[in-house]
């Protein structure tokens, strides 16, 4: 369907193509009405055609625009447009109005099959969470997190892609088997997804994890001929670690995939908070709870089918049976009884005696079979096990006495960012709250760090250091520091930040300051009178100095007829002359004529007459 040179809802002009994916293409757009470059998506006319689809894509393009998090790309618009097809039929096709974002999809990064430095995998994948831990407080569940969903800004900024339009796709009865329309994700799909299962976040924090695994590796953990192949080592098989494929990732980093690759979701990580968490301490080289990677090869459920196998055969000897005599030496004993089958009921009586040992030894340990003397069967002295209490909003203290009440281990955990938990308040535990867990294990507990968003504070004609140290306590990182020239701020003095002050923005974002420069630009005072013109000149931060001179021209009387230094750039506080002038009106020419009269002629003396003495009144 060509759509180009088109107008979408009166304002939005369909330009050139841009991208084209399974589902949609999406073009390079301009909003008329706002005047600003967008993208705009169209969807296939195959599937926009489907009335299910479209009321799906409806809703959830809804939900996706009440998204607003520098992580997610913005939902600006949805609707539906009709076009007249070449055939003259009429076609409703929806569409969304999206941020445009200069930049490339972590598909094209990947594209040679390389991996990324392990500190640029973090960053990606950090993104990537902050943009689900968001979206899923609002209740709302990507489903298809893959490297071609996610851009990567010309700034190194990360942006996750298409909130909502996959649910849609699976709605509308999109499976494994529908290669045209998610082989592409095949690669990316938790095992619940791959068993047509109902899926929640932590479908989202699996799809993540293949996405880490690949930036790290340069590979995803599974591949196959077909989606379905794929599908079924997403549910079957545990991918190798990280590391035995790149040598240079840790085994922290290892734990972490693996963990976020938990084939039930009960082991994955319970939340994107605690994902990140795990993923930057890993970084930073320290230690992670994730368990260790040989302990997801024991849960393997190929392996526990293979152990099952194995017991059907005779299980490992216990004490080596007699010497068997040689073929050639007859059987004083029992001539008539065949040896192989008396050797065999040797070898049951030790199985059995074997399996006898164990289960007492077990019965002992569980404290079900007494000390000597005690054959009965005696009754439990206390629980064996517990349900992890809920201890959200709890404070440390309380969350220590509710775990341990219960015959649980405390452990603290590391903080997390939390909109709805104040700080220093209990956000969450592992295992999860309801959790079935044997007396004696440990809880971690997570407590909240305060609000993931932040507002810039106001530290506008603060020195740096004191600029520093608020920016610093609002859990901010201060980035770049400009200088520009301002009257009336000191030198050194913050002059505004950039988000400016009162923007919410993620904890620990950068905020970049200007600050003054000290220097200033003497303004434009000639012609004022003397009091705007000394206004003028204080409130740029400089002293003044006033000085008259005699004018004859009426129209400067009062006014600033000179400035010295004049149109410069100076230092603030620099002196700056300006004279003001005095309007003395001209001498008429009888007057001058008068006075010049009135002087005595040059020579008089000479002339015989002396002068008149003057006397003094």
């Amino acid at each position: 369907m060509t759509v180009h040179h088109q107008v979408l809802a009166g304002r939005y002009e369909v330009r050139e193509l841009i991208g084209r994916g399974g589902m949609a293409e999406v073009h390079l757009g301009y909003d008329t009405r706002l005047n600003r470059v967008v993208a705009i998506k169209l969807l296939r006319s195959d599937i926009a055609g489907d009335a299910t689809f479209q009321e799906r894509f409806r809703r959830e393009a809804q939900s996706a625009a009440a998204l607003n998090h520098p992580s997610i790309v913005a939902v600006y618009d949805s609707g539906e447009e009709v076009f007249t097809q070449a055939d003259g039929s009429i076609k409703q096709v929806p569409y969304i109005v999206m941020e445009y974002v200069e930049g490339h999809t972590v598909r094209e990064l990947l594209g040679d099959g390389e991996a990324v430095p392990i500190s640029e995998a973090v960053e990606i994948v950090t993104g990537v969470l902050d943009a689900l831990e968001y979206s899923h407080r609002a209740g709302i569940v990507h489903r298809d997190i893959k490297p071609g969903n996610i851009m990567l800004t010309s700034t190194g900024m990360v942006k996750v892609m298409d909130f909502g339009i996959a649910r849609a796709m699976e709605d509308s009865a999109a499976t494994v088997t529908q290669q045209h329309a998610v082989v592409g994700t095949a690669q990316y799909l938790s095992p619940e997804q791959a068993r047509g299962e109902i899926v929640d976040t932590r479908s989202d924090l699996y799809s993540t994890g293949c996405l880490l695994y690949e930036l790290l590796t340069g590979r995803p953990p599974f591949t196959g001929d077909s989606a379905v192949a794929i599908a079924y080592q997403h549910v079957r098989e545990i991918p190798k670690p990280p590391s035995a494929i790149a040598a240079d990732i840790p085994e922290s980093l290892d734990r972490v995939v693996l963990k976020a690759l938990a084939k039930s979701r009960d082991d994955r990580y319970q939340d994107a908070a605690h994902m990140r968490t795990e993923l930057a301490a890993a970084a930073r080289g320290m230690s992670v709870a994730a368990p260790a990677v040989d302990s997801w090869q024991e849960a393997d459920p190929t392996t526990v089918v293979q152990d099952r196998k194995t017991t059907a055969t005779p299980p490992t000897p216990g004490p080596p049976a007699p010497p068997v005599p040689a073929p050639h030496t007859p059987s004083p004993q029992a001539p008539d009884e065949p040896e192989p089958r008396r050797y065999t009921w040797v070898w049951a009586l030790l199985i059995v005696l074997a399996a006898s040992t164990v289960v007492v030894g077990v019965l002992m340990a569980n404290g079900v079979i007494g000390g000597p003397g005690k054959p009965t069967v005696a009754p439990s002295t206390g629980p064996t096990a517990a349900a992890v209490p809920d201890v959200s909003g709890k404070s440390e203290d309380d969350a220590r006495k509710a775990i341990e009440a219960l015959g649980l281990v405390y452990a603290k955990g590391s903080d997390v960012a939390s909109d709805t938990i104040d700080s220093g308040l209990a956000v969450s535990s592992e295992p999860g709250a309801g959790t079935s867990l044997v007396v004696g294990k440990t809880v971690t507990v997570h407590f909240s760090s305060g609000s993931a968003m932040v507002d810039v504070p106001d530290v506008s004609g603060k020195s740096q250091a004191d600029a520093r140290s608020i920016l610093t306590k609002a859990g901010l990182v201060v980035g770049d520091v400009t200088s520009e020239d301002s009257p009336g701020v000191k030198n050194g003095d913050v002059i505004r930040t950039d988000p400016v002050s009162g923007t919410s923005v993620q904890r620990g974002s950068s905020v970049s300051l200007v600050v003054a420069s000290g220097r200033v630009t003497v303004p434009g005072v000639k012609g004022m009178k003397e009091d705007e013109a000394s206004d003028a000149l204080r409130q740029a931060g400089l002293t003044v100095k006033i000085v008259t001179k005699a004018t004859t021209n009426q129209d400067e009387d009062g006014k600033v007829i000179e400035v010295s230094p004049e149109d410069k750039t100076v230092d603030s506080g620099t002196t700056v002359t300006i004279t003001i002038g005095a309007y003395q009106a001209p001498p008429s020419p009888s007057a001058t004529a008068t006075t010049q009269a009135a002087q005595p002629k040059q020579g008089g003396e000479a002339s015989g007459q002396p002068p008149k003495s003057t006397k003094n009144p």
